[in-house]
């Protein structure tokens, strides 16, 4: 990996487990000033505790509900008043919903959780953002996004295909980025099948993780440190990564005009300019 010069902040979404905690213990014992975003206070202070036991630095912790648009305008509030600059912005925060729910804001959760709230925050800190890293997943074969309808899967409700819908979405999103944002390098990536609290609430979907191989959240995050670090010039920007390499996403992950119209209606649903 190549360092870049100076001491980095580095703000990480879905940083109480799993990925995003490893990856903020990671980040923080290579000299970064992590800060951390997560729901649940509890653990979200174990997490901070937990990387200051790693790197002999308490990181920056913040609370924010990404299933509640109004907790994303107000954790980018906080944010734009506690630093003038961002360099890195994982949007890593992610979750399979295994029942059609809708939010509080009038979409269905996995859309929102993984894609329209880290479109939000995103929007909100473009100009103080200095690159980008979103947690993507090779879930997104499975996505039938359909731009003009963000609702859909609550219909016939499949919650491995409502996943992959916003995983798609990441991907789609992290181009349109690099598309709109050039000052902005921007790159997502799989982290591969990480054994984490993901699908915890589900006996059925934690009996079919014990088949899957699985890697540890260490081994997961190990990407989203790299991208954080690499010299931009060595990357493709707005592409997609898995184990350190370039991969092809799946060809409805790697539309353009897809990515257009995706950004247009998210924009129109979050309430930003597109």
């Amino acid at each position: 990996m190549e360092d870049l010069t100076g001491r980095r902040i580095v703000v990480v979404t879905g940083a109480s487990s799993g990925i995003g905690l490893a990856a903020a213990v990671a980040l923080a014992c290579r000299g970064d000033q992590v800060v951390l975003v997560g729901r649940d206070p509890a653990r979200l202070q174990a997490a901070g505790d937990r990387v200051r036991e790693a790197s002999g630095e308490r990181p920056e912790l913040f609370r924010a509900d990404f299933a509640v648009l109004d907790d994303v305008r107000g954790l980018a509030e906080r944010l734009r008043a506690a630093y003038d600059r961002i360099d890195v912005l994982a949007n890593n925060a992610g979750a399979i919903v295994l029942e059609p729910l809708t939010t509080v804001d009038g979409f269905e959760l996995s859309i929102q959780a993984n894609h329209l709230a880290p479109f939000l925050l995103s929007n909100l800190l473009r100009d103080r953002i200095g690159r980008m890293v979103v947690t993507a997943s090779g879930a997104h074969r499975s996505g039938v996004l359909d731009p003009d309808d963000l609702n859909a899967p609550l219909r016939r409700y499949r919650p491995i295909q409502a996943y992959g819908t916003s995983k798609q979405a990441n991907i789609l999103f992290t181009a349109e980025a690099a598309r709109r944002w050039p000052d902005v390098p921007s790159h997502c990536f799989h982290p591969g099948v990480v054994r984490t609290r993901f699908g915890a609430d589900s006996r059925i979907v934690a009996l079919g993780m014990r088949f899957m191989p699985f890697r540890s959240p260490e081994k997961g995050a190990e990407t989203l440190v790299w991208l954080a670090h690499q010299d931009p010039s060595r990357l493709v920007d707005g592409a997609y990564y898995a184990d350190r390499r370039l991969r092809r996403p799946w060809p409805k992950a790697a539309d353009p005009q897809l990515a257009a119209r995706l950004w247009t209606a998210s924009a129109k649903a979050v309430g930003v300019d597109a």
